[in-house]
């Protein structure tokens, strides 16, 4: 009786095996999250092949690039936490269990699903034999509310812990968990769980000696089995009845259970030998096809040998007639440029022979002017005419004037289309820069008597090149001068309209100038015009200096002119406080 009980034992024992956590497809809080973290982080491409292969169960995959994920020292710990979750579940599956725990313990305890960890570190320290451990693990989830939030059976975790302590022989606590975990099997309508649990609190009235508790769990047990077509907990079932009866001293009846037990184990190898059979049903059908495959294959070489070469050829002609095409597009194209050019170089050959004609002109007829001058003042100084003279002197001094700034104009202008300038924008007192133009050409307004006032606020400061600014101020008051008559006057002043722009005005009361002439001063042109009054020196190319100048400085020109009232000449130039 003793040795029959202890094999039974021994039996019984070898079958409390862990109860392992199981996904629910209906509630897979973890697949559904998952699936939202490869959406939010599309970019990494290693975590989204980590987390497809992980979700096919294809676990030499995800292990491969959960590992690359990590080794790109990934700042993101979120990733970092399922890519150790997802290598540490591989490990598990594959039964590699020392290595699974090593990386469910790299899973920071900020994880979502950090309860999961929880139990699978619980479930392979059962599995390991360290049940201490085990037991901590299972107690921690045990404390987790029981709401939609977690995804696991309570049932399993009660099971577990039942299994931990019948190993501890700790049999109270043991008894407890597993009733508990049964009670839950029931609601849960479990099945095969709840053989499982019958045959553990059978054994664990059996290690006690408890006889008559032990049997009427072996019998439930057993009567369960027959609603499962698990082979296995059939076996099982029946071998467990068998040494009962054999106990009870009823020969009889354990020989019936010992048949029955046969009968299940039969039934399980001739399973076995059906699948064995069907694989090799299925080697021999693949075998087969492979043999079909490779005579298609022979009798397709040569057709696609053949469309090959139709191919080949196809592409040949496509990329011949695509050549042609792009050289004959690159040959329009640069003929469209050469055009383009050529007509940009005959606008400048335009400008500069425009160029030359004017100033060769207008110096031609300063020289010529300076030599009756002369030939008149030499005439006054014999005469000793000094009212006279006063007057030639003057008139020598204004000529040789509007021939200096036509030829600093000449050269500013050459300066700028060769690039060669200097130009460094700065921020500029616009009050003083004004008085140094105005100490220059004072003689000049004091020669026609032409009252000058500068009412610019010395508060104001642009910011511009120094020596484009002067120029700019230099052709626009040396023109002033020149179209305004005898006790004209000029004013220079400030208005203000925005507070990105600084707005000065060059107002004379002389000639002004109609809407077309205006209109052609404002258009942006490289060819020069000729002043309307030919009697008076001047190119336009100092107007055009001014543009390009004002451009330059990021400002703007606008002109306000009547005929016979006067001229404003607009300079709008940028503040410097929006640069400070």
């Amino acid at each position: 009786m003793t040795k029959i009980k202890l094999f039974i034992i021994s039996i019984l024992l070898c079958y409390t095996s862990p109860f392992f956590s199981k996904e629910q497809s209906s509630r897979d809080l973890l697949s559904v999250e998952i699936k939202k973290k490869a959406r939010e982080f599309k970019k990494e491409i290693n975590f989204n092949k980590a987390h497809l292969f992980f979700l096919k169960k294809n676990w030499d995959s995800t292990l491969v690039y959960s590992m690359k994920q990590l080794s790109f020292n990934n700042r993101n710990n979120e990733l970092t936490d399922y890519c150790h979750y997802f290598r540490a579940f591989s490990f598990k599956q594959k039964n590699l269990l020392n290595e699974a725990k090593n990386e469910f313990n790299a899973v920071s305890n900020k994880f979502r699903f950090y309860y999961k960890v929880k139990m699978y570190l619980g479930e392979i320290s059962l599995e390991l034999r360290d049940f201490s451990k085990a037991i901590r693990y299972f107690q921690e989830i045990e404390k987790l509310t029981n709401d939609d939030a977690f995804d696991f059976k309570r049932s399993n975790v009660s099971h577990n812990l039942g299994l931990c302590y019948l190993h501890l022989n700790k049999f109270d606590r043991a008894e407890e968990y597993l009733f508990k975990s049964a009670e839950l099997q029931q609601l849960e309508k479990d099945t095969l769980l709840l053989i499982s649990s019958y045959m553990d609190i059978a054994n664990l009235y059996y290690v006690q000696y408890k006889d008559r508790q032990a049997i009427p769990y072996f019998e439930k047990a057993y009567l369960l089995s027959k609603k499962v077509k698990d082979f296995e907990l059939k076996r099982k079932a029946a071998i467990n009845m068998a040494v009962v009866e054999e106990n009870r001293k009823n020969f009889p009846l354990a020989l019936v259970y010992r048949k029955e037990y046969e009968s299940w184990k039969d039934s399980l190898n001739d399973q076995n030998k059906i699948w064995a059979i069907a694989e090799l049903e299925k080697k021999f059908t693949v075998k087969q096809k492979e043999k079909e495959i490779k005579v298609l294959e022979a009798e397709n070489q040569l057709k696609i040998a053949e469309r090959n070469g139709l191919f080949y050829s196809s592409v040949l002609l496509l990329i011949l007639f695509g050549a042609g095409v792009y050289f004959y597009r690159q040959k329009i194209k640069r003929n469209k440029i050469i055009l383009s050019q050529k007509e940009e170089l005959d606008e400048l050959n335009a400008t500069k022979d425009k160029l030359f004609s004017i100033v060769s002109h207008d110096l031609r007829s300063s020289v010529s002017a300076l030599k009756k001058s002369n030939t008149k003042l030499f005439e006054n100084l014999e005469t000793k005419n000094f009212t006279e003279l006063d007057k030639l002197i003057q008139n020598n001094s204004a000529i040789a004037n509007g021939a200096y700034n036509l030829l600093d104009n000449v050269l500013n202008w050459a300066l700028l289309q060769t690039k060669q300038m200097y130009f460094k924008k700065e921020s500029l007192h616009l009050f003083s820069v004004i008085q140094q133009i105005e100490y220059n050409y004072k003689p000049l307004m004091l020669d026609k008597n032409i009252s000058f006032e500068n009412t610019v606020s010395k508060s104001i400061f642009v910011f511009a090149d120094l020596d484009s600014l002067k120029i700019i101020l230099r052709n626009l008051l040396d023109n002033a001068i020149k179209f305004s008559g005898e006790n004209d006057s000029i004013l220079i002043y400030t208005r203000n309209t925005n507070d990105d722009f600084c707005n000065l005005v060059i107002e004379d009361s002389g000639l002004g100038m109609d809407e077309n002439t205006r209109l052609e001063l404002l258009k942006e042109t490289v060819l020069l015009s000729k002043k309307k009054n030919n009697e008076m020196v001047g190119t336009g190319l100092g107007m055009q200096l001014c543009k390009m100048m004002i451009k330059k400085n990021s400002g703007k020109l606008a002109i306000e002119s009547q005929e016979n009232i006067g001229t404003k000449i607009i300079v709008m130039v940028p503040k410097f406080e929006n640069y400070g």
